[in-house]
């Protein structure tokens, strides 16, 4: 039998709070617990102990609910548990689980307010805790905002204690030891004289017994995976080439198809002649869509040959039709009317721009629209039949996804199934719906067979939401060698509105993603400013790794600058002066030792520093640069981050190094142009990253000084542009404020 029904009547919800000798383990009083999702999918011989443990006679599966995009998620989840329930490492099975409130994000929805992550005061602690109420009463299941690992570090520990306290109870009522005289180790209980009995074992008895109320976790000098370096559970197969990415999935009697819309998003479709493709060889069905159409055939190869068959008529763009307007539209948003936020207000800004004898500085910088470009393109497996929807994808929204396939079919959501596969990248991308929507039409229209939806990879880059297009705007003075004021502007279309558009949700008040990376950076000047513009809807836009603080780094980081050295002051000397956060100062001091900063450069060579406060991480990065008579050469970058106690060294030092790469990348060679209403960059030719060659040597070094647990998947991007924009002014002395940085030098 499964377990009892008194599993359903004690689901499993942690509101961890520090308490004498452990943490308090309870019901939280703002919402109902959630059902543990687990109940309704056990079969014979199956036991759960709460919302991320199951055991079978073949052992332990833990459920790992955040997407696994690259960046390591289900082993950092699965040592999270393990850790607490004495697993040996890899002894156990990981699923994603089914979409449900019980796997909410508390972390990620106070992202969007108006809270400095330097801020501890009684506001910035109620605002932080009603981010994880809305995230709970909204069942707000989502992966991004480097919230995984902060928003899993208790709750996940503590599912892993309260399982093994319920299986030593289980092991003590069966033999009449006492309990205190057990103890666990790789999967087991060991009893005094050194025998042992299994978790798979012990499971069902387990699953009867009431779990605790307050556990002991482990002090950190007695972990065994965590704070260490892992062996991530899918290197093998990603090494190997065995891994299945969404895209890779086959199932009986699977038909293939790929989908073509309009270029000028949400442009739609007035007509099309469809006679050449239904007649091509292989093609079972033409079906019309909203947005365009979709072709179903026997292989995807096929699906877009006769895809490029049919003549479409697409209307036009409902936004202006080339970069020149686009720019122009937000150029003309730095008015009162279109004035979004100004969270930051010090001093007297207007005075201290008139003051006499101050040098007055002037700039202004753009950063363009940026494609997501994940390697494995949009692509979907669903199945509608007998009732029945399955959905086969990689996605960050699971419970948003399933609301959107039973707004669609008319289907209960208990009628719908997600099965979360791995992804090959998304940098954000998969946090939108719209290839699934796509794929549940055709299946809508082609029931029973399952249909594998696959993007072509132009499909994909033209059809993205990118990353903003934005201009800032300074306005500052220095005097005495020092910088005296600082007023930045910042206009750009709000993500937030048309990402949650999409969503179907709304977000009222000012977007702080428009701000992001500069409002709140840790910097006492004098006279600090910082104003965002909301631009109008335009090209509908979407959260790209580190969103706001990603073009907005950028921003801030070349601009301070500009006034540090109009004010002949040293880039690291003039922060650190300015610095009025202790943990960031460390990692500004930290950053100039590991980079030898004092150091003189022969001439052509130059450093150039950045710093960033994003999701509540500062880092510090020095790039430094070589100009050769072929054009910049990157010969180092080196990276000091704060993140609290460090769970997997070398994840996260790829993480940081991956950010870098990416941020650099995309500063060098990359943007998304519109002719016509539509992108002009159809694929990597024009959209390209990092070369081999061009990538330098990264030296991380993270600091481990503070009690927050904090996540690194996007934090190293954002000062990664203007690190390497100051380093390239410091070793030519030209200034370049416009990214990408290869409109105005050349890179070797």
């Amino acid at each position: 039998m499964a377990t009892t029904a008194k599993i359903a009547r004690r689901t499993f919800l942690i509101g961890a709070a520090a308490v004498a000798g452990g943490v308090a383990v309870g019901y939280v009083a703002y919402q109902r617990d959630p059902k543990n999702p687990l109940l309704e999918s056990l079969e014979r011989d199956q036991s759960t102990l709460n919302f991320y443990v199951r055991i079978d006679a073949d052992g332990v599966t833990l459920i790992t609910p955040r997407a696994d995009l690259g960046q390591g998620a289900i082993s950092i989840q699965a040592a999270l548990i393990a850790e607490e329930l004495d697993l040996a490492w890899g002894q156990f099975k990981t699923e994603p689980g089914s979409p449900s409130a019980a796997y909410y994000n508390g972390k990620v929805a106070a992202e969007g307010f108006p809270i400095a992550a330097t801020s501890d005061s009684f506001g910035a602690r109620a605002g932080r805790q009603m981010g994880e109420v809305i995230g709970k009463l909204m069942g707000i299941q989502l992966t991004g905002g480097s919230s995984t690992v902060p928003d899993a570090f208790d709750k996940m520990r503590v599912a892993g204690a309260v399982a093994r306290q319920m299986l030593l109870a289980a092991a003590a009522m069966q033999t009449g030891i006492p309990l205190a005289q057990l103890k666990t180790r790789d999967g087991a209980v060991v009893f005094p004289d050194g025998k042992t009995l299994s978790y798979a074992a012990l499971g069902a008895a387990a699953a009867s017994i009431s779990p605790p109320t307050q556990v002991d976790l482990k002090p950190a000098a007695e972990w065994r995976y965590l704070g260490k370096p892992l062996q991530r559970l899918d290197i093998l197969p990603k090494s190997t080439g065995t891994a299945v990415y969404g895209i890779d999935l086959r199932l009986p009697g699977m038909v293939y198809a790929t989908v073509k819309a309009n270029p000028r998003l949400g442009g739609g479709m007035q007509s099309m002649d469809a006679k050449a493709a239904e007649g091509a060889p292989g093609v079972i069905k033409v079906v019309t869509l909203p947005e365009g159409f979709g072709v179903i055939a026997d292989n995807t190869w096929r699906a877009f040959r006769a895809a490029a068959l049919v003549n479409p008529v697409w209307g036009p763009a409902p936004y202006p039709v080339n970069s020149e307007a686009l720019f122009a539209e937000v150029a003309q948003s730095f008015t009162d009317e279109r004035r979004d936020s100004r969270n930051r207000d010090d001093g007297d800004v207007q005075a201290a721009l008139q003051t006499a004898g101050a040098q007055a500085i002037e700039a202004e910088y753009r950063v363009p629209y940026l494609a997501h470009a994940p390697l494995e393109p949009m692509s979907a497996v669903v199945q509608l039949k007998d009732g029945r929807l399955d959905i086969w994808t990689a996605t960050q929204i699971p419970r948003f996804l399933v609301a959107a396939a039973g707004e669609l079919t008319g289907l209960a959501e208990e009628n719908v199934h997600l099965h979360a596969q791995i992804c090959g990248g998304s940098f954000g991308r998969r946090l939108e719906d719209d290839y699934v929507r796509q794929a549940i039409q055709l299946a809508m229209a082609h029931r029973d067979a399952p249909i594998k939806m696959t993007w072509s990879r132009e499909e994909d880059m033209t059809h993205d939401f990118p990353r903003p297009l934005a201009i800032a705007r300074l306005r500052g003075t220095v005097a005495s060698g020092q910088v005296q004021s600082c007023d930045l502007s910042i206009a750009a279309p709000s993500v937030t509105a048309s990402q949650s558009g999409r969503l179907g949700l709304a977000v009222p008040g000012p977007d702080v993603a428009i701000v992001a990376g500069t409002w709140d950076q840790p910097f006492a000047i004098p006279n600090y400013r910082v104003s965002g513009y909301r631009a109008p809807p335009s090209v509908p836009v979407s959260s790209w790794r580190s969103v706001g603080a990603s073009g907005n780094g950028f921003f801030h980081e070349c601009a301070l600058d500009e006034l540090i050295h109009a004010a002949g002051a040293d880039p690291l000397a003039e922060r650190l002066r300015l610095c009025s956060h202790e943990p960031s100062r460390r990692v500004l001091e930290a950053v100039g030792r590991t980079s030898n900063w004092s150091t003189p450069l022969p001439k052509g060579r130059g450093r150039g520093l950045a710093f960033t406060l994003s999701f509540g991480v500062p880092v510090a990065e020095v790039v430094e640069v070589s100009a050769t008579s072929q054009g910049i050469r990157i010969d180092k970058v080196f990276v000091v981050c704060e993140v609290g106690k460090v769970l997997d060294p070398v994840n996260l030092e790829s993480q940081v190094q991956g950010g870098v790469i990416w941020g650099l990348g995309h500063a060098i060679n990359c943007e998304i142009t519109y002719a016509d209403g539509a992108a002009q960059q159809t694929n990597f030719h024009a959209h390209e990253g990092m070369r081999l060659h061009q990538t330098p040597q990264i030296e991380v070094l993270a600091l481990q000084t503070t009690p927050e647990i904090r996540g690194i998947g996007e934090p190293s991007v954002p000062p990664a542009a203007p690190a390497l924009a100051n380093a390239i002014f410091a070793a030519t002395g030209q200034r370049i404020r416009e990214l990408p940085l290869n409109k105005h030098v050349s890179f070797v």
